[in-house]
């Protein structure tokens, strides 16, 4: 199948309840156009200077996602045009966001990146940093953003039941957060491979990139 084929297809089973991030690193502009012109208006980047380029020639109503891990000195680049940061990991980044934001006269939605997997190449806050980042006098003071939800990445494994297990455990996070912060609307979280068990965990965004582009070229 085709680019158009496959987004027809996600879009049908995602319904209007779940949004699509099409994940398109390392793919060309064409390929995203093709996706565009298939209704996906949502592509997600994880390499700032590749999506600033793709944002200067494609169409000014894509809404550009930052789903890669983030250096707090490349965020200046992105901040005129990026719709959502997912990976935020630290007040740090937080506050170089803000000022940035505030810089452009913006205010960014942002997601925390909870780390939810055993593996130690994941990045993330745990449950109670997260909390105590969003209770914190020096949180408050931030204008120019929004933290709008969390997002979380599974372990990769064949096992579905450790993978449910995170899921369900970010789905708890997220409710219990959501108490202190109401304008929480996002729970992002599942990819190509895990993303019908992320949604029946109660995900309301996905990120999907192989499986509607193809394989990916790092050459």
């Amino acid at each position: 199948m085709g680019i158009s084929e496959n987004i027809n297809k996600y879009k049908a089973e995602l319904g209007d309840e779940v949004t699509l991030v099409a994940i398109s690193k390392t793919k060309p502009a064409e390929d995203l156009l093709e996706a565009y012109n298939a209704g996906q208006r949502v592509f997600g980047e994880n390499k700032i200077q590749e999506m600033t380029e793709k944002w200067e020639t494609l169409p000014k109503d894509i809404e550009w996602h930052m789903v890669g891990h983030v250096q707090t000195n490349k965020v200046k680049y992105m901040a005129p045009f990026v719709s959502l940061i997912h990976a935020v990991d630290s007040l740090k980044l937080l506050k170089e966001i803000n000022k940035e934001a505030k810089k452009n006269d913006r205010k960014i939605a942002c997601l925390l990146q909870i780390k939810i997997a055993e593996e130690d190449t994941k990045f993330g806050l745990d449950a109670e940093e997260a909390k105590e980042l969003l209770t914190s006098e020096k949180f408050s003071e931030l204008k120019n953003i929004e933290v709008k939800g969390l997002m979380g990445m599974a372990t990769y494994t064949e096992d579905e039941a450790v993978v449910r297990g995170e899921f369900d455990y970010l789905k708890s996070v997220y409710e219990d957060l959501k108490k202190n912060n109401p304008h929480f609307e996002i729970l992002s979280m599942g990819m190509s491979g895990d993303y019908q068990v992320a949604m029946e965990c109660g995900s309301n965004m996905v990120r999907i990139g192989s499986a509607i582009f193809g394989e990916r070229n790092y050459n």
